[in-house]
């Protein structure tokens, strides 16, 4: 039997445009630790996923990111706290599937850079 040679997501990069606008969103209203940064990229600990923030070195890297999303452990909590932050939220907290005792609850959001990511939580009901 063949393993895969994948073993699990270690970056993320998200293309910006403003890097220090971005810095500020991702450290300031989502509360990423910061490891470091450059003129043109920004690194950030995400529970040992690492998220880079980049300006895009070429006009075909300069398109909005895939969504990621946030796992958090109280979503109502957290979307209530960033509205107070001026986050630009696209929905409210909203189920998206029941498998027995557990809802998956999701709510979409925009960063400062027009990519959409989302929070997440999965509630035992």
């Amino acid at each position: 039997m063949e393993t895969t040679m994948v073993q699990r997501v270690g970056q993320i990069g998200v293309p910006v445009k403003d890097l220090n606008r971005a810095l500020d969103f991702y450290k300031e209203k989502l509360g990423l630790s910061l490891l470091f940064n450059t003129d043109s990229m920004a690194f950030f600990e995400c529970n040992g996923l690492r998220l880079m923030l980049s300006l895009p070195e070429k006009d075909e890297f300069a398109h909005s990111s895939s969504v990621i999303y946030f796992q958090v452990t109280n979503i109502k909590d957290t979307y209530e706290r960033l509205v107070g932050k001026e986050v630009i939220f696209i929905d409210e907290p909203h189920v998206v599937a029941k498998m027995g005792q557990t809802e998956t609850w999701m709510v979409f959001f925009k960063d400062t850079e027009d990519n959409t990511h989302a929070f997440m939580s999965e509630v035992q009901v």
